[in-house]
């Protein structure tokens, strides 16, 4: 495993890195944990004729994201992807980091909105103890491969996953959709911050056929070499 995993990279991913990687003509992208919006217009600009569906559980950053993100080409799906379909308990982050500065803090007036999980929050605890839990909301819940197999039939160019320690849900519901997916960049950590969260070479043991292109601090980007 460990000839798997390369060195960390302290190059940052954008927008230009990616479309050189992936490709201008990409057409099918999918942004699960899609925040604010940031990523969202990222993605829609790297690639200028894909369709972006983007997925956010949260009703706080869905009502930002529905504010900053205004394109033909952008799905917003009120909704997470898990590893089972129905409705489960989604883990609401709270709080605000020590010394955030109060313009950043500004877009936070019903709190931390960036660590919400499907999963439990463990060690993440301890590493930002200002970041709470305090609640858990129903949200609705589908597998990629179900939520897939009726809107992206075909070859899916690019996934960007901010999951919050639900990477391996992704895998376990999306196993099919995958296996037609050419990239996928999304966080890990090797310390379970929520629980059930997989490392990042238990996470590569879950996807044999793709490869490392680069490994970031807390992200990878991987590939898929059976859809070279």
């Amino acid at each position: 495993m460990s000839g798997r995993i390369p060195p960390i990279s302290n190059v940052p991913v954008t927008g230009e890195s990616l479309r050189a990687l992936i490709g201008v003509g990409a057409k099918c992208v999918l942004e699960i944990g899609a925040h604010h919006g940031t990523h969202t217009l990222m993605l829609l600009d790297a690639f200028p004729v894909a369709s972006v569906h983007a997925f956010e559980p949260d009703l706080r950053a869905l009502e930002k994201h529905r504010k900053s993100v205004c394109s033909p080409r952008a799905t917003l799906h009120a909704m997470a992807i898990g590893a089972v379909n129905g409705r489960a308990d989604f883990h609401v982050s709270s709080g605000m980091p020590p010394g955030i500065d109060p313009m950043t803090a500004a877009n936070y007036p019903k709190g931390w909105d960036q660590s919400g999980s499907l999963r439990a929050p463990k060690e993440h605890r301890n590493a930002h103890p200002w970041c709470r839990f305090a609640r858990t909301i129903s949200v609705e819940v589908r597998t990629l491969d179900a939520w897939a197999a009726k809107h992206a039939r075909g070859a899916i160019d690019f996934i960007w996953a901010d999951m919050q320690g639900a990477e391996g849900d992704l895998v376990r519901g999306g196993a099919a959709t995958l296996q037609r997916t050419r990239f996928l960049y999304c966080e890990y950590s090797d310390q379970e911050l929520y629980e059930g969260e997989p490392t990042l070479a238990a996470l590569l043991d879950m996807l044999p056929a793709w490869e490392v292109v680069r490994r970031f601090p807390n992200d990878v980007l991987i590939r898929n070499m059976a859809c070279l």
